[in-house]
């Protein structure tokens, strides 16, 4: 799945390249146009689309040759400048020698000097941004995931061994399990501990996030091995298991899960799975999700800013509230909204538990003494959500999924329910555009899960066309 997705991404960069190229080549045909003076002005016997074409194709073949795919996390900023300036400059040189055969004289050196800078510099600020973007997530723990190992002996040790080998991809190994007490926190390597048995199996994935589970010990010599299977099905965590494939002799039949094998960073794998297995559209969903979230908050930056003032303006305390969530996993991570409610707001709390109109853990008022009078106009219109467009660009939530719970809840919840932290959470689901105030906790959990079965891109497409009403007539409320 990890290579699958890396090769979408290429993918996806491929194409901002492109579109970086072909801004780089309409900037310097404008400014070389209009803008320099005594050197404005060009020829019109050239066909300037034919030489965007040329370059394109020329740019495309070079930034492929000069590896500018590579995973640059794990690159130096210097050596990336150097990459993207070969491979401008190879492709300048390519279409210049075409130019040559085919006698187009006319074309302007200038303009393609000018083409070459810009170009090298927009490729180059764009990945600047995306290796800042990468560091500052990878310091807070966006990018890792937690796999939980089951056994402590050689195969443990390989796989731990191979997973540190791998530089592409962020493992967090967060320590093995074992079935015999005894071993409890010994080292199985370097910085991996052996962190309980068995017995713990249940309360460690209730109470840590954990991505994935690899079961390096054979099934045969875990008692129940069945009934930790079916709990991590339950809770909607990926199992994976060292070949010799022993959980068809245990004639485990999972509920929800699929089963299939996958490799697994270079290793034949039997995987299982209740979240969605359709690779190229996650990928695909999480790079559109952040580019319409940034190119909302850059569209709606007035509205922003008048929402703000007018917070300020009538009521004491920040204009943004943040407050602590559940994301992936279990993940924790700051969810923003613009604040509605009085600034003591979380300490009126308690003095309103007898009011509460949802069942379950969750804590909901239709008409919440605690908001403001401007803050009601923002929560009837669900405009107070707009922040959440940052986590979106951050990574922490996708415009559509789960809405992130508060981690108290989560402690309440029936494993069954929790589940729903299996898919990033969102802005909006099929909970907020179902008249949620109206719904019961179980319904809740269900439209979550169902969501998450039925999963596709069309669906997350419907439902934010059914968020626009629900906003605009407060039916989502």
């Amino acid at each position: 799945m990890e290579r699958q997705a890396e090769q979408i991404a290429k993918m996806f960069y491929f194409v901002i390249d492109w579109l970086l190229t072909g801004l780089a080549f309409f900037v310097a045909y404008q400014l070389k146009l209009k803008y320099l003076g005594t050197y404005s002005g060009l020829s019109q016997t050239v066909n300037y689309q034919f030489l965007l074409i040329i370059l394109l194709y020329f740019c495309s073949i070079c930034y492929y040759f000069f590896s500018l795919y590579q995973p640059d996390r794990h690159l130096d900023p210097l050596r990336i400048f150097a990459s993207i300036v070969k491979a401008v400059l190879t492709a300048t040189a390519c279409t210049l020698i075409v130019l040559f055969i085919l006698h187009q004289e006319d074309v302007s050196r200038l303009l393609l000097g000018i083409f070459v800078v810009l170009d090298i510099l927009f490729l180059f600020s764009s990945r600047l941004v995306r290796l800042a973007l990468y560091r500052f997530g990878k310091k807070k723990g966006r990018y890792q995931k937690y796999i939980l190992i089951i056994g402590s002996h050689e195969r443990a040790k390989d796989l731990i061994r191979y997973l540190k080998s791998v530089k592409h991809f962020d493992y967090n190994i967060i320590g093995c399990l074992d079935v015999v007490e005894s071993l409890n926190e010994m080292k199985v390597s370097e910085d991996v501990l052996i962190v309980g048995t068995m017995k713990n199996f249940r309360t460690f994935l209730l109470n840590f996030a954990v991505d994935e589970i690899v079961f390096a010990m054979p099934l045969e010599k875990i008692e129940n091995a069945v009934e930790y299977i079916a709990f991590a099905e339950k809770l909607g965590i990926n199992v994976r298991f060292l070949p010799d494939w022993q959980i068809y002799k245990l004639a485990y039949q999972p509920e929800v899960a699929s089963v299939y094998v996958e490799d697994f960073v270079g290793m034949p794998m039997l995987a299982l799975s209740s979240t969605p297995r359709r690779i190229f559209e996650l990928t695909f969903k999480e790079l559109l999700d952040r580019s319409i979230a940034f190119l909302s908050l850059f569209t709606l930056a007035p509205l922003l800013a008048i929402i703000a003032l007018l917070i300020k303006l009538t009521s004491r305390g920040p204009v943004l509230f943040k407050q602590q969530r559940c994301g992936l996993n279990g993940r924790i991570f700051y969810m923003y909204k613009f604040r509605s409610m009085v600034a003591n707001a979380e300490e009126l709390r308690k003095d309103l538990e007898s009011q509460n109109e949802q069942d379950g853990p969750v804590f909901k008022i239709a008409k919440d003494p605690r908001n403001t009078r401007v803050g009601s106009f923002l929560r009837k219109t669900s405009l107070d959500e707009l922040p959440q467009l940052i986590n979106v660009v951050k990574g922490d939530m996708s415009l559509v999924g789960p809405r992130p719970p508060l981690p108290d809840e989560v402690k309440l919840y029936d494993p069954w329910q929790r589940r729903r932290l299996s898919m990033k959470p969102g802005i909006t689901c099929i909970w907020q555009v179902s008249g949620r105030n109206s719904i019961d906790f179980e319904q809740w959990m269900r439209m979550d899960l169902e969501y998450i079965d039925k999963w596709n891109l069309i669906l997350d497409f419907k439902l934010l066309l059914r968020t626009v009403p629900a906003v605009l007539f407060g039916t989502g409320r």
